[in-house]
């Protein structure tokens, strides 16, 4: 062991506390090295040059007055900024290490080599401000970070620029605009053992989820080598989540969102020269295959819980795997700075009235729409360009940018992920942003109007020209209590944590065939019978969606079964209810290589759609990987809160036919819980209640198509859409007769549809008759909330 120095700190003598001696960075390693590793965190050891090492440096050099002299000539505009930094990061790297700190620093690296058994370690060296991390702000990548250092010469170069970027023209105005005196404020040096990640991957990990704050979720990012092509927002990373409450159950699988991303570069090890990593193209099968296998994802997830739990916040984390050993790192752990610390005292609801043609997607960041003109810059250094309020389009942000991000209404990227510099930085900011994009700088033209929208769930969207939209505030304050449950209806997996904070009972109504609609888009026949499908479009973009999966169809099972975990997730352990597909056939025949299997047919309203389409042959093995997708959620994921819903069921015979097929698929009702419910929306429904009731557990009113049936109206008919009236006394004598049955028999009642939120009076008359449930828009959740409550309290 070497002799104790004022200078060095081993990450095993470290914690919490010692923040003012080594930053907030090192502090949090040494935390993790002493009281995480017993619990089975695997965290690369190393040391930190100290506080005092760092004005031992300034002080051999008579740099303090000098320093302090040209930081008091910069100008209140900044406009000297560029040449202030400069010449201050330039007698930082002039000076020279005084040789009592260059030894300290040199007998611990080689201290380090002996214990991992290298001859020369390799580290990575990471800078740490003693005002870094603080709970207010992060700034992603204020300071320098250093990979793949190798030799004393090598690591006391890579030291010595580490303090220089403590001078770096954004972090001179981090500390500016954060009330941080310059020459009051250290930088800790941490030298940390190399994981291999570029012979494997790496990547950030979010416990909370970073759009919404829900705290029930792991975000984990990653991509092959190096882990800076995910910080930098290089690459469009994988990305998985986690659901926590279910993580402790060691036979179930709670990952409730796999999404492969493109990984086209990769950063490796250089060999040679001044560079230490290098980035290379990816391989075809490293393109195509997840980085991470679920084991390990689960693994990560259960580390965030424990990291989170031992600093008693949600964290912000980088990981690592090492390619020899196959063994994950945690690299570094930070507390998350801007979910975590919002008021949840109410909600902002964004919605476009309209759309203009769409010009770009990628991810969304945050859950906000924003407009103006475009700006495309090439780098930062174009800020003279850039005017406040511009719609800011480039490939990728670095800390360089955040002065021009801090002007700009929106922000979009052709590359980087939901952990990306831009995301993290937008999300600080409040801004409304599109990381991902593709091909973002070339499709969008200076100058151009443009509208971008995060509002519709995880993919946002770029409109053409300035579209109107508007902003609803919901007040979750003093919401009052029911006896009557009310409910959601979510059919985007996408948007459902955005609801989490709504005190809803649950999800009324959440559509399969909207998860097939916008997350699957294929057929699901034309996956069964894929070698069969004539149309060479359609054959190639299935290809295209499926890349990674042997046989496509599990990519269908895969995709369905997260899409209704991440719904459910958001509400449990309350019950949502999910409606098997109810597409009419000219809607199916709109998938992706749908019109091979759909019938064209005159009134598809009316025809083959709902329960009549799961015993048909023509698609029966369709139903089959629906069945499939309902028992992964369940049974492998773990969420027994979702109840399925048979919809369209026209007879009691039907009803039989249906459940016999889910039977054998494996859906009994009554095993592990599981409950089936049918819509009430055919007369018959009604009239056959007690009987139906003897074979599902639960009814849900489906007022449109009820009306329509006892009123004989076309719903979509604009000549007849003055008789289409959902409080028509036939109608409301049909409710209150299936009420009526459904209570005697003991069955769940509900409704789910914008009635009740668009006529008081009919919610009125739902508690009147006893309706257990009601389910409505999340936006639509507390009107509808204080509607039942007065119905319920007047008197009877």
């Amino acid at each position: 062991m070497t002799k104790k120095s004022p200078f060095i700190r081993w990450f095993s003598d470290l914690g919490r506390a010692d923040t003012a001696v080594v930053g907030g960075k090192n502090a949090s390693l040494g935390e993790m090295v002493c009281n995480l590793r017993d619990s089975g965190i695997r965290v690369p050891g190393g040391f930190a040059t100290t506080a005092a090492a760092y004005w031992d440096y300034l002080d051999a050099n008579e740099l303090r007055p000098r320093m302090a002299a040209k930081l008091d000539e910069l100008g209140k505009s900044g406009k000297n900024l560029a040449a202030i930094g400069k010449a201050v990061r330039k007698m930082m790297l002039d000076a020279e290490f005084p040789a009592p700190l260059a030894e300290a620093i040199k007998r611990s690296y080689h201290e380090m080599a002996e214990r991992s058994g290298h001859k020369v370690a390799s580290v990575a060296v990471r800078s740490s401000a003693t005002a870094e991390d603080l709970p207010e702000a992060s700034f992603a990548g204020q300071l320098e970070t250093f990979l793949n250092i190798r030799g004393d010469k090598a690591l006391l170069d890579a030291c010595k620029r580490c303090y220089a970027s403590l001078f770096t023209d954004r972090a001179i105005v981090y500390r500016k605009n954060h009330g941080f005196e310059h020459m009051k404020v250290a930088l800790s040096v941490g030298v940390q053992e190399m994981v291999r990640s570029d012979k494997s991957g790496s990547g950030v990990m979010f416990s909370i989820d970073t759009e919404s704050g829900f705290p029930g979720s792991v975000l984990i990012d990653c991509a092959w080598g190096l882990g800076e092509t995910v910080v930098q927002g290089m690459v469009e990373p994988d990305e998985y989540l986690v659901f926590k409450p279910l993580l402790q159950e060691p036979s179930l699988k709670p990952i409730i969102e796999k999404s492969l991303g493109a990984k086209a570069k990769k950063m490796i090890y250089a060999r040679g020269g001044s560079a230490t990593a290098k980035l290379v193209d990816t391989s075809a099968k490293e393109r195509s295959s997840f980085v991470l296998k679920d084991e390990e994802i689960l693994q990560l997830a259960r580390w965030a819980c424990a990291i989170e739990a031992h600093y008693g916040q949600p964290m912000d984390m980088e990981w690592a795997k090492d390619g020899g050993s196959g063994e994950l790192y945690i690299v570094q752990a930070r507390p998350e700075t801007v979910q975590s610390r919002k008021e949840a005292g109410s909600l902002k609801s964004y919605r476009l009235k309209k759309k203009g043609r769409r010009l770009v997607t990628g991810i969304a960041v945050g859950d906000s729409i924003a407009a103006g003109k475009v700006c495309r810059l090439a780098s930062a250094a174009q800020i003279g360009r850039f005017r406040e309020g511009a719609v800011l389009v480039t490939k990728m942000t670095d800390p360089d940018w955040v002065p021009i991000m801090k002007k700009a209404s929106a922000i979009v990227t052709d590359h980087g992920g939901r952990t990306s510099h831009a995301a993290i930085v937008s999300r600080e900011l409040g801004l409304t942003a599109i990381v991902g994009a593709g091909d973002a700088t070339e499709r969008l033209k200076d100058g151009q109007e443009v509208t971008v929208s995060c509002a519709e769930g995880d993919t946002g969207h770029v409109y053409e020209g300035i579209v109107d939209f508007e902003v609803k505030t919901i007040d979750l304050e003093d919401i009052p209590q029911t006896r009557t449950r009310i409910m959601v209806n979510l059919g985007n997996p996408a948007a459902a944590f955005r609801w989490w904070r709504l005190p809803a009972a649950g999800v009324g109504l959440a559509r399969m065939e909207f998860i097939i609609g916008n997350l699957i888009r294929i057929h699901p026949m034309a996956l069964v019978h894929f070698d069969e499908i004539k149309d060479r479009k359609a054959r190639d973009r299935i290809a295209a969606l499926t890349r990674g999966y042997g046989d496509k169809s599990q990519y269908f099972v895969d995709t369905l079964a997260c899409g209704m975990a991440r719904i459910a997730a958001a509400h449990h352990p309350n019950p949502v209810i999910v409606r098997m597909s109810d597409f009419k056939t000219n809607e199916y025949a709109e998938l992706i290589g749908g019109a091979a299997f759909e019938p064209k047919e005159e009134n598809p309203m009316l025809g083959w759609r709902g329960a009549s389409r799961y015993y048909s042959e023509g698609y029966k093995a369709g139903f089959a990987l629906e069945c499939q997708a309902v028992r992964k959620a369940r049974e492998e994921i773990g969420l027994k809160n979702i109840i399925i819903m048979i919809p369209f069921c026209r007879t009691l015979g039907e009803a039989d036919k249906v459940l016999g097929e889910l039977a054998a698929n494996g859906l009994v009702r009554g095993r592990h819980g599981l409950e089936v419910y049918v819509m009430a929306e055919i007369p018959s429904n009604v009239l056959l209640a007690e009987r139906f009731a003897e074979r599902f557990d639960g009814f849900s009113i489906g007022s449109n198509d009820l009306t329509q049936l006892v009123l004989g109206v076309d719903r979509d008919s604009d000549v007849l859409s003055s008789l289409f009236n959902e409080q028509d006394e036939a109608v409301t004598s049909a409710i209150a007769e299936l009420l009526a049955k459904a209570q005697a028999s003991g069955a769940h009642t509900g409704i789910c549809g914008q009635a009740p939120s668009d006529h008081p009076e009919f919610a009125r008359f739902l508690v009147r008759h006893g309706i257990e449930s009601i389910s409505v828009s999340p936006d639509s959740f507390l009107a509808v909330k204080r509607v039942v409550a007065q119905s319920e309290a007047e008197p009877e």
